[in-house]
């Protein structure tokens, strides 16, 4: 083979390579093309904002209701009475007989906690003097 034939041969081979080269970047930007006039299908995000969307309406009728027909007062109940001086000193006397809170908060039906303050406080005082 003759060098100008092998230098065409070789340029003829490289300008093939190239149209194949295009035709292969043309038929890829043409798939890009369609993928991109076709209709996507709905994004996940979308679908979450359109619940959120739902749920947002419904409590803002939910308020609207509210607001027109507010709920009724509430009754407030009568206080309970508190731990008078006649129970005070009894439950005091029923501590120094050495009756334990419990008991002496189911004899006097009063509650457990009030007499541990109770007895809390009588302390801090009895220390004070």
């Amino acid at each position: 083979m003759t060098p100008v034939a092998a230098s065409l041969a070789i340029s003829a081979a490289f300008v093939l390579a190239g149209a194949a080269v295009s035709f292969a970047v043309l038929w890829r930007a043409s798939i890009l093309l369609r993928r991109a006039a076709a209709p996507s299908p709905p994004n996940v995000a979308d679908a979450a904002i359109d619940v959120l969307q739902q749920k947002l309406d419904t409590l803002q009728q939910e308020v609207q209701e509210l607001r027109q027909h507010p709920p009724a007062a509430a009754i407030p109940h009568a206080p309970r009475p508190g731990l008078n001086l006649d129970r005070r000193s009894q439950a005091l006397r029923m501590h120094r007989r050495g009756e334990t809170p419990s008991q002496i908060a189911a004899s006097l039906n009063i509650p457990l906690q009030e007499v541990d303050l109770l007895l809390k406080v009588h302390r801090i005082v009895l220390r004070a003097i």
